[in-house]
């Protein structure tokens, strides 16, 4: 995999607007200044004042301030100011030839699965899953967030073990341990990969997935998607993040989220944890996509084996 150069104090960040559209420009400056705050200099995309719809512009507006952050010398790295829907509009619009050659931090969730995915896999670039300015940064960005942020996009040492937060206990579904590098993301947007020629790769990889909002019928539908195309049977071992109010609202009586993945999860056999504190939640772990990491379901721990940056 392709690591970016870690990002330092006084370089210039990218800020995108790739999905759903801001809706002021006043919460727009907002980002830039608490993205200063942290020390670095901002050019903010035309994506971010862009409206088309519930879209921050047209797919090529969008798809051109990727391609533009990352061709631009200028820019360390690229960060996008919030995530919501969009960025499947625009896969098959990003140049990957040049993005190969012009490696950068690349960060966001959610919506962003999808790019995540793309870059991952096509461009064989390191990116991270992690807090956006517009959601997770004002009005206040949580130190435990900031801090592991911060560090990720940052440091050129191996992370080591990603801990929770304080009084927020990571548990084992599955025991037993398993390597590889980490992939996935929003679940939503790994499943809408399936059958297309970005459909997510799980094969000896640590799979990751979250979500928010997505009721427990909701959540079985999308993992059996992901069982019956074979990625649970493919991944060396799941990672189960926050789930933001997946709970029951419309079906009643109806099986809890544990038991969709006890029905769905378990039976692959592979070691699994779960409430590890990063998706829609805060404070958030942020991870980086494409690293070799080991996971131990036995003591509920996963740890980065090499660095993300270089």
């Amino acid at each position: 995999m392709k690591k970016p150069a870690a990002l330092r104090s006084g370089d210039t960040i990218g800020l995108i607007g790739t999905s759903s559209h801001i809706g002021n420009v006043e919460k727009v400056k907002k980002c830039e200044e608490v993205l200063n705050e942290l020390g670095f200099n901002v050019v903010v995309g035309e994506s971010c004042y862009g409206q088309y719809g519930y879209l921050s512009g047209p797919d090529e507006l969008r798809a051109s301030d990727v391609n533009r952050m990352f061709e631009d010398r200028q820019i360390d790295g690229i960060f996008c100011i919030r995530g919501g829907y969009g960025t499947s509009r625009i896969l098959d619009k990003l140049d990957y030839e040049m993005i190969k050659h012009n490696p950068k931090v690349f960060a966001g969730y959610s919506d962003i699965t999808s790019v995540h995915i793309a870059l991952n896999q096509i461009c064989k670039l390191v990116t991270f899953h992690g807090p956006m300015p517009s959601t997770d940064m004002i009005p206040e960005f949580d130190s435990f967030s900031r801090r592991s942020f911060l560090r990720a996009v940052t440091s050129t040492e191996s992370l080591g073990v990603l801990n929770n937060p304080p009084n927020e206990e990571i548990k084992s579904l599955v025991t037993g341990c398993a390597s590889g590098v980490i992939v996935g993301g929003n679940l939503s947007l790994v499943a809408a990969t399936m059958g297309t020629k970005f459909e997510i790769d799980t094969k000896d990889k640590l799979l990751f997935l979250e979500d928010i909002d997505e009721e427990p019928y909701r959540v079985d539908r999308m993992l059996s998607q992901l069982r019956l195309g074979g990625k649970l049977d493919e991944c060396s071992g799941i990672i189960l993040g926050d789930w933001n109010n997946c709970t029951p609202k419309n079906y009643n009586p109806s099986l809890s989220l544990i038991q969709v993945f006890e029905d769905i999860i378990v039976p692959a056999g592979k070691p699994t944890i779960y409430n590890f504190k990063a998706g829609h939640c805060s404070p958030k772990i942020t991870v980086p996509f494409g690293v070799k990491a080991v996971l131990n379901a036995n003591e509920c721990s996963l740890a980065l084996k090499e660095r993300g940056l270089k």
